[in-house]
């Protein structure tokens, strides 16, 4: 019973630690360009989108679907490298753990 109780406390410490890793995650941010850095885009560690620059010698009215797939691919790139990020930040508390939707 005694092992029970320490595995409990265990769990309880994981997971505080993983919920303090999971805010610190927020405050994160990453960046990704596309197009020779014509189109960055910021996103944080909660895969929130938070800042897009776009140089304007990029925005011609005769080839919007340029700019838009230069902005996808941005986007793209960015939310991947917050998945990267979380798993570099999250993964020590799942290694081994096949756990669904965790990034």
């Amino acid at each position: 019973m005694k092992n029970m109780g320490n595995m409990m406390k265990q769990m309880q410490k994981m997971q505080k630690q993983m919920q303090k890793a999971q805010e610190e995650l927020k405050e994160k941010t990453v960046e990704a360009t596309a197009g020779g850095g014509a189109v960055k885009v910021t996103a944080a560690g909660d895969k929130r989108i938070v800042d897009i620059e776009i140089d304007e010698d990029v925005v011609d009215p005769e080839d919007v679907e340029m700019l838009q797939d230069l902005i996808l691919a941005a986007m793209n790139e960015a939310l991947k490298k917050v998945d990267e990020l979380a798993e570099q930040d999250l993964g020590k508390f799942t290694k081994g753990m096949n756990i669904p939707g965790m990034f």
